[in-house]
Order: C-alpha cells, then structure tokens, then sequence
C-alpha cells in the first residue's frame, strides 16, 4: 500500500512537472508573440509610423532639400507655390475643404470657389492658418488666387495678411521634431544661415522609393485607381521642381521610362479627371492651376 508521503511526493512531482510544461507552453506563446509583434513591427516600418507620417508638404520640402547642405536650392522659384498648393490638397484630402457645385452651366475647375467644408483643427499650424484664411474668405476665392495669395504673390496690398510667411523654415522645423531632419548654423560669408541637414536616411529613402515605384514597378495606368496622395505628390513635386532628385538615382532605362509617365499623367485634362467617379475635384483643380 502505497503511503501518504509517497503519494504526496507523486503529486508533487506530477505538479511540477505540469508547471514545467505550461512555463515551456508559456515561454512558446511569449515567443511566437513576440516573433509576431515583430513582423508587424517591420510591416509598420515598411510604410510609414506615426512618428514618421509626412504631410505632403513635408514630403515635397524633404524631396526637394539638400541632405548634406540642408537647405533647397537658391535657383528653385517654384517650390512657394508648389507648397502652397500642396496645403490645399492636404486639406481637401482631409475633408476640410471643397471645390463648389458646378451648378447648371458647368463652370471649370478653375472657375469654382474654394469653400470651407469644416473647420475642425489638422493639427498642423500651417494647415490651420491656411483654413482659418479661406474660411473667414467672403466672398470665396478660387484655387489659382489661394496659391496666388497664400504665396503673397498679390498685386492687391489689402490681401498682403493671406501671405504664409516662412513656410520652408516651419516645414523643416516639423520634420525636425519627427527626427527627419537636424538644425545646424552654417556660415555664408556675409551672413550666418540656419540649415536642416538630414539625419534619417529611411524616411528619405523611403519616400524616393514610394515616388519612383509608383511609376515603375507599382504603375496602373489609369490615375483614378492610383493613391491620390502619391498622386498628388508626383503633380505638386513636378510643379515645385523636385521631381527631379526622386529619379536621380535611376539607371538611365528606368529614368526615361519614368519620365514618360509622368508626362502622361501631365498630359492629362483636369477637367475630364475630376468628373470621373470618386475624384477628388479639388486635387484636380489643383493641377490645373499648375498645369494651364
């Protein structure tokens, strides 16, 4: 007869064992978790965390700065505009604003006005100031006199408070608090200037990636099934001068293949795009303004 200090000890062992087993289970589980947690990990590092999100402003800017010097280059007089336009976009994008109706006689894209669709703050200071200007706008502007007054390029000098001043220097400011970029002090012989040099290559990368693969290897041929974002950024890098840099470091073949492209989507008529189900009129009257 087995006594009760043996049976004791077997159930001891027994419970031992089974701790064992379910710490082995437990440390597979944690395990796996953790594999897990970490291809979701990568997934997110494939596109774009939260920490690292750009506006298209951003985006353009960044294209268009010099990774080493910091800065865009003295000769681009294109990228106020550019970026003004893009503000408009990115608002659009956001459900803040729209084009009007184009009511029975069909009026163009830029014909229409530029009407606030809700006021509800981005987030971004710049996004916000360009929202409270066409809000408080009566009557409404179309997209060609917002770039035009945004950028402060205005004959009218009642219409001087519109202009967005230091845009690139806040744009950069952002792109610094999100880690992209640093600040440094560089001297010009007459005069000292502050830099944005780059820090974080990926993000860089990433996005000169996203441009050229959305005219090579990811390209649909129709710009109703393509992102509107990178769409958008393909138009608005284009019109700001900075295209150029994202294709740069293509072998020659896949340059002229790119640029073909993109002179398809240049070609394209505003008009006929943003009646198609599911534009976005606004990003098109855009382009128009740009593309005229």
């Amino acid at each position: 007869m087995t006594s009760l200090t043996q049976r004791s000890s077997g159930l001891v062992q027994r419970r031992t064992e089974a701790s064992r087993n379910a710490a082995a289970d437990k440390e597979r589980e944690t395990g796996e978790d953790d594999e897990s947690r970490r291809g979701e990990e990568e997934d997110e590092d494939k596109g774009d965390s939260k920490e690292t999100r750009l506006t298209l402003m951003e985006e353009v800017l960044l294209l268009g700065l010099k990774d080493r010097e910091g800065y865009t280059s003295f000769w681009n007089d294109c990228i106020s505009s550019g970026l003004r336009g893009c503000m408009l976009i990115e608002l659009a994008l956001r459900g803040r604003l729209h084009l009007e109706p184009c009511g029975i006689r069909r009026k163009s894209l830029l014909a229409r006005k530029v009407i606030c669709k809700s006021d509800a703050p981005t987030g971004d200071m710049l996004l916000d100031e360009a929202l409270k200007h066409i809000k408080e706008t009566q009557p409404p502007e179309t997209v060609q006199s917002w770039i035009e007054l945004l950028s402060g390029e205005t004959w009218n000098p009642l219409k001087l408070h519109f202009q967005l001043r230091n845009v690139r220097e806040r744009l950069a400011k952002n792109l610094v608090e999100k880690g992209v970029l640093t600040t440094e002090k560089q001297n010009f012989l007459l005069f000292d200037m502050t830099t944005h040099p780059l820090t974080n290559s990926t993000v860089k990368q990433r996005l000169v990636r996203k441009v050229q693969e959305s005219v090579l290897d990811k390209w649909v041929n129709e710009p109703q099934r393509m992102d509107k974002r990178v769409l958008a950024l393909i138009f608005l890098a284009h019109s700001s001068d900075v295209l150029e840099n994202a294709f740069a470091p293509l072998l020659d073949e896949q340059y002229d293949l790119a640029m073909k492209r993109v002179r398809l989507l240049l070609d394209l008529d505003p008009e006929g795009e943003a009646a198609k189900s599911g534009a976005n009129e606004l990003l098109w009257a855009v382009v128009a303004a740009f593309t005229k």
